[in-house]
């Protein structure tokens, strides 16, 4: 894929996330046992973003940048938690739905983030931490944890004031998006 079609999807991922998300409220047909289903990823996900969120402490807004690699918490499961959240989250939703909208998600989510954004990401984060980035990416896996990493991996910094500062936005969205799917058993 053209790196420049890469940049365009990192800028905007938000409003792809968007999109995709009102066609899936489009489709809409919830009833109890599918929001039983789904609702849970949707606030695993959110849970996910946040401890993501306060690992990182830095916000990364329409640009790329990483003021240093981080490769604990979460990231010492995937390399990209954020993303792996937002994936739960969609799926969640997805579930919920209960349409066709599970099998447009997937699609969806395989080629907006593995095959557009995160390599946007990492070939930025290569080219910042060269050699710690390498044997990050060669040892986690880039979205779904098949081990469990070790102690020294599994705790480290975390800053909760990152959480206001950035993902209140994220968790007004869930909510809003959540309420949204919610308000379709009756319309």
């Amino acid at each position: 894929m053209p790196e420049s079609l890469r940049a365009w999807a990192f800028k905007m991922r938000g409003g792809l996330w968007t999109g995709l998300f009102l066609l899936l409220l489009a489709l809409a047909e919830p009833n109890g046992f599918s929001l039983g289903l789904g609702l849970p990823l949707v606030f695993v996900g959110q849970l996910l973003r946040f401890w993501a969120a306060g690992s990182i402490g830095l916000y990364r807004g329409e640009e790329v940048k990483a003021d240093r690699l981080v490769t604990w918490g979460p990231y010492g499961w995937v390399r990209n938690p954020l993303y792996l959240a937002n994936g739960l989250m969609g799926l969640g939703w997805s579930l919920s739905a209960r349409c066709a909208g599970v099998g447009l998600f997937l699609v969806s989510f395989t080629v907006i983030y593995p095959l557009l954004i995160i390599p946007h990401e990492e070939a930025f984060l290569e080219e910042r931490f060269g050699d710690a980035f390498r044997l990050f990416k060669a040892t986690t896996p880039m979205l779904l944890p098949l081990r469990i990493p070790g102690p020294e991996r599994r705790r480290g910094p975390f800053d909760g004031t990152v959480l206001w500062r950035s993902e209140r936005h994220s968790l007004w969205v869930t909510l809003a998006a959540t309420a949204l799917l919610l308000s379709r058993l009756w319309w």
